[in-house]
C-alpha cells in the first residue's frame, strides 16, 4: 500500500476528472501522434551486430558511428558540433542544468516544455518567466534583471510550442538578445524539425539565423519517427556537455539500431522534401476548413501541423475526444494541470498522410458534437 497522502493526490485527480491513464487504440485516423511526415513507418535501419550500447559514452558506449552521426547531423545544422542525447528531455536537463551557474539568469517562456522547467529546477540559476510570446515583457525583464556583475542571461523558448503550434518572433528576439553582450538564446526545435522551412530543417535555418542562436535541441521522436535528441552549437560547449551535463554523462549511450534510425531519417529529409510539402499544404487547407466548419472561434491560430480545438473543462474535452474516437479519429484531450485550468483542449496533429477529406470529415463530426455541449 502506498501513503495516505499519495492516495489523496490520486483521489484528487479522479475527482476532477483529470486522472491521466495509458492507453492504446488501434484502426483509427492518425490526428494524435508527433509522426508528422509519417518516417516511423518508413524507416529501415540497417541491422547491427549489438543489441545493446553496452555503457555510457564516455566508457564502452563511444563508436565511430556516434562520431560520423553527429557530424552529419551538425552538417546538416549548419552549425559547428552536435552531441547526441538518449531524448529530449535528457537533452533539455543535461543542457540547461550544467550551463546555468549560481549567479546567472534564466528568463523562459511562461509555455515552455516540463522538460525545461525540470532542467531549470535543477541548475543553480535564478529564473523568472515571461509571457507567453511577449518580447516587450521580455525586454523589460532584460533591462531589470541582467545588470549584475558576472551574470550570463539565458533566454529560453521553442520554435514550435507543443500545446498550441504556435511560434516565437525569432527575428525580434535575436534583435533583442544582441542588445546585450551577456545574454545567450537556447531554442527548443522539437516541434520544428520536419515541419517549418522549406525542407523541414527547423525555424532558425529557414531565417538563416542559426549562426545567432548559443544552442538548439532538435529530437528525433517526432517528425524523424525515430528516438533521441542532439544538442547543436559550438565546439567549446560540445566540450562542455560531454564534460557536465549529468543526463549525458551518467547514462548508457543510445543502441546502434537507434543511430541507424536517426540517419535513415535525415537521409529521407534530405531526398525528399515531398513529404514536408504535402504536410504544410494540408496545414493551409485545414485552416480554411476551420473556418468553413464555423469553429474558427473554437480552434487557436496556427500556422504548423499541431491544432488546438479549446473546449474549457475536463469532463467536457474528454467527453468530445471519446466521441470523435467512436467516429474512427484519434484525438486526445489536453487536460488541466497539463494546461491552466479553462484552456482544456482536444490537440490535432497533422501528418502528411492525413488527407484533406479526413480532416472535412472530422472537423464536420467535431462540430456536431460541440453542439450538443
Amino acid at each position: 500500500m502506498i501513503p495516505e497522502k499519495l492516495l489523496i493526490k490520486l483521489a484528487q485527480r479522479h475527482a476532477n476528472q483529470s486522472m491521466r491513464e495509458l492507453k492504446t487504440t488501434t484502426g483509427l485516423i492518425d490526428f494524435s501522434s508527433n509522426d508528422y511526415l509519417g518516417f516511423s513507418k518508413k524507416l529501415k535501419p540497417v541491422q547491427s551486430e549489438h543489441h545493446g550500447a553496452t555503457g555510457s559514452r564516455l566508457l564502452t558506449g563511444q563508436t565511430k558511428d556516434f562520431q560520423d552521426l553527429e557530424q552529419k547531423i551538425a552538417d546538416y545544422h549548419k552549425t559547428e558540433s552536435a552531441l547526441i542525447f538518449n531524448s529530449g528531455y535528457d537533452a533539455n536537463l543535461g543542457l540547461i542544468s550544467s550551463v546555468a551557474q549560481r549567479g546567472d539568469l534564466i528568463l523562459y517562456d511562461e509555455y515552455v516544455h516540463a522538460s525545461i522547467r525540470d532542467a531549470i529546477k535543477l541548475s543553480d540559476a535564478r529564473s523568472l518567466k515571461f509571457r507567453h510570446n511577449d518580447l516587450g515583457h521580455l525586454a523589460i525583464l532584460l533591462d531589470k534583471f541582467s545588470k549584475e556583475e558576472n551574470q550570463e542571461v539565458y533566454i529560453i523558448t521553442e520554435s514550435v510550442f507543443s500545446m498550441d503550434g504556435d511560434m516565437p518572433n525569432l527575428m525580434e528576439l535575436i534583435e533583442l538578445v544582441k542588445k546585450k553582450v551577456n545574454v545567450h538564446l537556447i531554442l527548443d526545435e522539437a516541434h520544428a524539425l520536419g515541419t517549418v522551412g522549406n525542407d523541414g530543417e527547423g525555424l532558425a535555418q529557414s531565417l538563416q539565423l542559426e549562426n545567432e542562436i548559443f544552442a538548439r535541441i532538435v529530437t528525433y521522436g517526432k517528425s524523424m519517427g525515430s528516438h533521441g535528441a542532439a544538442v547543436l552549437g559550438g565546439f567549446d560547449l560540445n566540450q562542455f556537455l560531454v564534460n557536465f551535463a549529468r543526463s549525458f554523462v551518467y547514462t548508457t549511450a543510445l543502441p546502434q539500431h537507434s543511430l541507424n534510425c536517426i540517419s535513415n531519417a535525415y537521409d529521407l529529409l534530405i531526398q525528399d522534401s515531398q513529404e514536408v510539402e504535402k504536410l504544410q499544404m494540408l496545414v493551409k487547407q485545414f485552416n480554411r476548413l476551420v473556418i468553413q466548419s464555423g469553429l474558427r472561434l473554437r480552434f487557436r491560430e496556427s500556422v504548423t501541423p499541431i491544432q488546438t480545438c479549446i473546449i474549457p473543462d475536463n469532463k467536457l474535452v474528454k467527453n468530445a475526444a471519446m466521441q470523435l474516437q467512436e467516429k474512427g479519429y484519434d484525438i486526445r484531450p489536453i487536460l488541466s494541470p497539463t494546461v491552466p485550468a479553462g484552456e482544456e483542449r482536444l490537440r490535432i496533429c497533422l501528418h502528411s498522410f492525413n488527407t484533406a477529406q479526413e480532416c472535412e470529415q472530422m472537423l464536420h463530426t467535431l462540430a456536431g458534437i460541440l453542439k450538443k455541449q
